[in-house]
């Protein structure tokens, strides 16, 4: 199965090499150096891009438990197509998480720690275990692709008699550390600001990531359509076009009705700093794709859907900078504004995992195609039916 890809292959591959390769060369001076000489993180900003980017890769991840609870636990065989593109788009989003988080560790070698040194009552031991055990669960659901392709058939029979119970503990983990990751920031509530900070921040977390989750999908579906083949059927599309919509309208009402009962809604009547950002997150993740989705013309065009989907993809990538970065600057007194080695490495991991995904899809069975069928017009009937006469016949009816 040969599939093109946008941009063409020509242009990606000289970018994508100097990306990675600058991103590498990055890495190794984190390395040597150490933390406090390669970025601008602080004590007063111990957290700063590449904390925000591992949000944002988790967010976009949430497809993998949100299509697989859908199809297998809910019966809803008719987005059956996108269920490996899913665990993919997890698998790669959470591999390279634990590559950010390698780099970001002031002590990398101590990664094993959690594993034996329990700390019930803290939030980052808890998104520790999810995020390893999910990991190794999203391993076990990708696994049955990669020996499919080299035709390795014992194993998959194994995985197989464990998938339920695995996908079970796969949504139940994911659904865990997508909120904590909210709960990380309920200890700041003086330091966070307002138009951020909330009790429901773990609401808001799972409600958004369902949004950008299913959205990643539909933007890959429709970069990899090409040459007249659909990845996935229109109507297939629209129908999950329309799910993204109802999500957008409840994030929407959910973090406005919050903001009102906090008071917080002040915080939006003048142009600051704040509110300019917030005011940006709003209109280009949420109030903007929800307008152009409830257009059925819209849900139906490939231009129309990867507009819609680019923007929560945007807005939610602004949310998770918004609520790691700016909410916690005082504006203009104390900000954060990442070094070079600090992009270069995101941009380096951003570029890698977009190449993995490009690699994997040309080489395993990701996406089946779907003939694109002309739709045939039906033209109304306006001649004259011919008469049809009826006689009997040695008692039978026969027509003439």
């Amino acid at each position: 199965m040969k599939i093109r890809l946008l941009p063409r292959i020509s242009r990606w591959h000289p970018i994508a090499t100097t990306l990675i390769l600058a991103g590498t060369l990055a890495a190794i001076a984190r390395f040597t150096y150490g933390l406090g000489a390669t970025t601008n993180l602080s004590d007063e900003f111990p957290w700063g891009l590449w904390i925000g980017f591992d949000f944002l890769g988790i967010g976009l991840a949430a497809s993998g438990f949100t299509i697989v609870a859908a199809v297998h636990l809910f019966h809803a065989k008719e987005y059956e197509p996108i269920v490996r593109p899913a665990i993919l788009t997890a698998f790669i989003g959470y591999m390279l998480v634990v590559l950010v988080l390698i780099l970001d560790l002031g002590r990398p070698d101590h990664f094993w720690h959690p594993l034996v040194m329990w700390n019930p009552h803290s939030v980052m031991c808890e998104i520790s275990w999810c995020l390893m055990l999910y990991t190794s669960v999203l391993s076990l659901e990708f696994a049955p692709i990669v020996l499919e392709r080299f035709n390795i058939l014992w194993p998959i029979k194994w995985i197989h008699t464990i998938s339920l119970p695995l996908m079970i503990f796969g949504v139940l983990l994911s659904t865990l550390h997508q909120s904590s990751f909210g709960s990380l920031y309920l200890i700041v509530p003086n330091r966070l600001h307002a138009l951020w900070y909330t009790p429901l921040l773990p609401v808001l977390f799972f409600i958004s990531c369902l949004a950008s989750g299913i959205s990643m999908i539909l933007l890959e579906s429709l970069i990899f359509s090409r040459g007249g083949r659909d990845l996935l059927p229109t109507r297939l599309r629209a129908n999950l076009a329309k799910v993204i919509a109802v999500i957008l309208a409840l994030y929407f009402v959910v973090r406005v009705e919050n903001l009102l009962a906090r008071g917080a809604l002040a915080e939006m009547t003048t142009l600051t700093y704040f509110s300019l950002a917030f005011y940006a997150e709003m209109l280009i993740g949420f109030v903007i794709p929800f307008g152009l989705l409830v257009v059925e013309r819209v849900r139906n065009s490939r231009r129309g859907l990867y507009a819609a989907t680019l923007l929560v993809v945007v807005g939610f990538a602004l949310n998770r900078m918004n609520t790691a970065i700016t909410g916690l600057e005082t504006y203009p007194a104390q900000t954060y504004f990442p070094s070079l080695i600090e992009i270069f490495i995101m941009l380096g991991i951003t570029a890698l995992g977009f190449s993995a995904f490009s690699f994997i899809v040309k080489h395993l069975p990701i996406f089946e195609p779907v003939a694109v069928t002309p739709r045939v017009r039906q033209e109304a009937v306006t001649a004259r039916p011919e008469p049809v006469f009826l006689t009997r016949h040695g008692g039978d009816l026969e027509s003439s």
